[in-house]
């Protein structure tokens, strides 16, 4: 998306629990608690992927992805489609967005990437 930034992954994190969890080091329960909230927003606001989930194998999982900024006012905390994503990054300053990965089988869910969006100024940091 043309005002992309400040973008962290965490993909690292996450194939670290799936490990643990596969080493038997971390049990399902702690990593299949998706809140009954979230597993609508999956059904109602998620976008489909083509990936399994880690866990149980048997589903893809679901992108949802949420928006969070002062400046949003009544749209902060809300689900949002990547449609919704492109007209906001234009009507507003900064924003950041999550995107939560889960499984609607077995309630697995997982921070997997955040960045900014918006119009206000470019970050400045590393420029010299």
């Amino acid at each position: 998306m043309w005002s992309q930034r400040r973008v962290v992954d965490y993909g690292l994190a996450k194939r670290a629990v799936v490990r643990s969890l596969r080493n038997g080091r971390t049990s399902r329960g702690d990593v299949c608690d998706a809140q009954p909230y979230l597993l609508r927003a999956a059904r109602y606001f998620g976008e489909p992927t083509e990936r399994l989930c880690p866990v149980c194998e048997r589903e893809n999982v679901t992108n949802v992805t949420y928006v969070y900024g002062d400046s949003l006012g009544r749209h902060a905390g809300q689900a949002k489609v990547m449609s919704e994503l492109v007209a906001m990054a234009h009507d507003y300053d900064e924003f950041r967005v999550y995107v939560v990965e889960v499984c609607q089988g077995c309630s697995w869910n997982y921070l997997t990437v955040s960045y900014v969006l918006g119009n206000g100024p470019p970050d400045l940091v590393g420029r010299a």
